[in-house]
């Protein structure tokens, strides 16, 4: 269990995710990443997180900043991706080293305690570069906010989807008259798409890549099904636990179905197995540079089987790391940046993310990608996030906990119900503990009540 995808970013080549980028318009104009300009005016400091091919596509928007504002140097750093870059991040702004621009996965801020470890956005200066909340997508620009300040620019959303392959689907009779998978609306529908699609594999072909053994993929899949049950975590003034084991025990048994039928083979590199022959795996939308031309394939959303739509959705977004004399020019510059990169952002919608500024997702060049033409409509209007709380977010404390009892119910060392009581357990310890960034219950920083 680790990072998500990790094997598979990796073997995006570089080359690849600029040649997506540069089909955009977005020439590549090199790294620019190790030394400032000496003659430039403004110097920024910019860490992020991405590697692989989204590490390529961000690189090569941050050149093309460069090439259209030669008074700002950028000094941008990527960092190893999950917790390694949390810690580092906040040791930075706690230690008054941070950067001036960073990326941020949107349901880790709760945990940075706003105005502790994170500045809030200066709107003015926003507004200067050309961003207004009402060009970007309501939801992910209302979860930035803290106490009536922006603290996270979004740039995208990015979703767990279905990628199905067409020839072995069309084989099986299940795509419409468009070509498109229709989606399950039921359990009982979707083990009968499994059946139908496993009919047409040989012998030792897994029907649907799941990444039952890995924590991260275990809690975010999790996490859409209980939102599709309309699923609660915990009271609104965050003093008790409202989860419902029922219901957790319907998904766990779901999911362990996958295996027990033969469905999934735990273990097994779904991304791998479906490039060789495999008709399903549930995957986040980063894949589809990696997947790109090598089979013709679709993706939808994870499947409304529980008859209400939602799929796992994180966005990643731009913070301002504390900085005890922020201001000036390399913070105007820091704004500068960010409210460029997300505003030029189709080279990053060409990579699989769906982007968070709405003129790049109405704009005809984003319209016309497949498969983004299948998912990003429907996932932006049904997304399911983790609850906005200080131990949730990407990689955070939740998902390290729960995710290895999802994922021991899946693997069958624990039952489900046993395994749902278990989720319940972990969430009432995480409740009851102090955010380390502040010494606060997540029901002390909800009402600011002193540590």
């Amino acid at each position: 269990m680790g990072r998500p995808g990790l094997n598979r970013r990796q073997l995006l080549a570089a080359a690849g995710g600029v040649a997506v980028a540069g089909s955009f318009g977005f020439a590549a104009l090199g790294t620019g990443a190790d030394a400032l300009a000496a003659s430039a005016r403004t110097r920024v400091r910019y860490w992020n997180l991405f590697q692989g091919g989204d590490g390529a596509n961000m690189a090569t928007m941050v050149d093309a900043f460069r090439a259209s504002h030669p008074d700002v140097a950028v000094k941008d750093s990527t960092l190893t991706w999950g917790g390694p870059y949390y810690t580092k991040l906040a040791m930075a702004a706690a230690g008054n080293r941070a950067p001036d621009l960073a990326v941020m996965h949107q349901g880790r801020i709760p945990g940075f305690a706003p105005g502790r470890l994170l500045d809030p956005f200066d709107m003015d200066l926003l507004s200067r570069y050309g961003v207004r909340e009402a060009d970007f997508n309501p939801v992910l620009w209302k979860r930035g906010i803290v106490d009536g300040k922006l603290y996270a620019l979004p740039l995208d959303i990015h979703v767990q989807l279905c990628f199905y392959r067409k020839d072995v689907c069309a084989k099986a009779g299940l795509l419409d008259e468009h070509g498109r998978l229709p989606a399950a609306t039921s359990t009982d529908d979707w083990f009968a798409v499994l059946r139908a699609a496993r009919k047409q594999l040989r012998n030792g072909v897994q029907t649907l890549g799941l990444h039952a053994n890995d924590q991260n993929f275990c809690w975010w899949f999790f996490v859409a099904f209980y939102q599709q049950l309309a699923g609660t975590y915990f009271t609104d003034d965050r003093t008790d636990v409202t989860f419902d084991t029922d219901k957790a025990t319907e998904i766990l048994e779901f999911f362990r179905k996958h295996v027990t039928d033969g469905y999934t083979v735990a273990g097994e590199a779904d991304g791998e197995a479906f490039l060789a022959g495999s008709p399903f795996t549930w995957e986040g939308d980063w894949s589809v540079p990696y997947f790109g031309d090598q089979v013709e394939y679709g993706a939808q959303p994870l499947p409304p089987v529980f008859g209400r739509p939602a799929t796992h959705a994180e966005s990643h977004s731009f913070v301002l790391p504390h900085q005890s004399g922020r201001g000036g020019a390399a913070n105007e510059g820091a704004h500068r940046l960010a409210a460029h990169l997300v505003r030029h952002a189709t080279a990053w919608a060409g990579g699989g993310h769906v982007p968070a500024y709405l003129p790049t997702f109405k704009d005809p060049a984003y319209l016309e990608l497949a498969p983004q033409d299948e998912y990003s409509r429907p996932a932006m209007e049904h997304p399911a996030t983790e609850p906005r709380i200080w131990f949730a977010g990407s990689t955070g404390t939740l998902a390290q906990r729960i995710g290895p009892v999802i994922a021991s119910s899946n693997l069958g060392s624990a039952k489900p119900p046993t395994a749902a009581r278990r989720m319940r357990d972990v969430l009432e310890e995480l409740l009851a503990m102090k955010n380390p960034m502040d010494g606060r219950t997540a029901a002390q920083e909800l009402t600011g009540a002193a540590a």
